[in-house]
């Protein structure tokens, strides 16, 4: 069982409209500039690097934007729950349900590139407990199991 509750998924405008109610109860504003690189975050159907989303909002907006700005829009993205950081790949991804904090599993592809977000209470609640039993806080778990999707040729057989 993946999910230890149910969630609603919300997509396209949905979807921003989630993100921006999110971050304004965060107690941040939802600019113009924020909204397009969440847009465009959303927009990508993998991971996406700064570069990637920076290069995106510039070809919509018609002018040059900085990845460096970006990346100060994604941190702030990330700590508000509104996208997900794949460590790994240095990439993001939109928090498809950003009004509910979960600890990270992400299965990543090797050979594509696709990756699946993953919720799962049972596990990341054994994550947290053994950290605190080795004495550790574990701020904020990401789990990455890298493989093979199986639209890459996953066999499933034993």
């Amino acid at each position: 069982m993946a999910h230890a509750h149910d969630h609603h998924e919300p997509l396209g405008e949905d979807l921003s409209r989630a993100a921006q109610a999110t971050l304004e109860r965060a107690g941040e504003q939802w600019t113009t500039m924020r909204a397009s690189v969440f847009s465009a975050l959303a927009g990508f159907s993998k991971p996406a690097s700064a570069y990637d989303i920076a290069e995106s909002v510039s070809k919509s907006e018609g002018r040059r934007v900085a990845a460096n700005s970006v990346y100060r829009i994604l941190d702030l993205f990330v700590a508000a729950n509104l996208a997900r950081r794949v460590e790994s790949a240095n990439a993001y991804v939109a928090n498809a349900h950003p009004d509910c904090l979960h600890d990270c599993i992400f299965l990543v592809c090797d050979s594509c590139g696709q990756t699946t977000h993953l919720d799962d209470d049972h596990i990341t609640r054994g994550v947290r407990s053994a950290a605190a039993a080795a004495g550790f806080a574990a701020e904020r778990p990401v789990i990455e199991v890298r493989g093979r999707c199986a639209a890459c040729g996953n066999k499933a057989d034993a």
